[in-house]
């Protein structure tokens, strides 16, 4: 087999990668917000983050997000075509919906430390993520979106489910991303909240609805057999 047949069986396989061009949408209008959206903006707080300390070390699972978020992706690309489209389109709607507030109610936060508590490599980290992320468009949190989206995917996978090691290591993963983003002052607790709001009424639409919907699809297939 040539190259140009191996390529084409290749594109017929795994046709399902156009999801990946919604980056075309999401990229520029992201990077359009982080550009103009730097003041005048509603300042997200509350005062449970006054209560929350400080804490460098979280940013090894903070950094991690970026791994955890491509490995759940490409393992149901290439293992679970119709996961792949239910975590796409969970994640893509919701980060949708976070331009959309982010364009219709610009918001931000003041929630970083002038003077870090300690000087060690975690911290040098820490500066290196506020200087290339401003403070701003943070609600919902996304970083705590997608990790509770990776994790009803992983949830809903009968093959992933039979690897409860596996299964755990993505649920702890996620706790600390998410405990991390508040432990950075990345994000405020009302954030995390919002987050979580807009994955559990995505869930209901994208997993729930459809569960709802296959036992009334087999039940009309049986009596029209009959």
């Amino acid at each position: 087999m040539n190259f140009k047949a191996k390529a084409l069986n290749f594109l017929k396989k795994y046709k399902h990668a156009w999801v990946f061009s919604y980056a075309l949408l999401y990229m520029p209008w992201f990077l359009y917000l982080e550009e103009h959206v730097t003041k005048h903006y509603y300042v997200i707080s509350s005062r449970i983050d006054d209560y929350i300390p400080f804490v460098e070390y979280f940013i090894v699972p903070y950094l991690l997000w970026f791994v955890f978020i491509a490995a759940v992706f490409l393992y149901f690309f290439f293992t679970d075509v119709e996961g792949f489209y239910k975590l796409a389109k969970l994640s893509f709607i919701g980060m949708t919906i976070f331009l959309v507030i982010s364009t219709l109610m610009p918001n931000g936060l003041t929630l970083r430390p002038y003077v870090f508590p300690r000087d060690n490599i975690f911290t040098d980290m820490v500066k290196a993520v506020y200087r290339a992320d401003t403070p701003t468009n943070v609600f919902p949190s996304l970083h705590v979106f997608n990790s509770v989206a990776a994790c009803i995917a992983v949830s809903n996978s009968a093959a992933l489910r039979k690897h409860k090691k596996v299964c755990m290591g993505a649920y702890i993963l996620s706790a600390l991303i998410i405990m991390a983003t508040v432990f950075l002052k990345q994000h405020s607790v009302i954030d995390v909240v919002g987050a979580f709001v807009m994955a559990y009424a995505l869930y209901q639409f994208v997993y729930v609805t459809e569960r709802q919907q296959v036992p009334h699809v087999v039940q009309r297939t049986v009596f029209h057999g009959k």
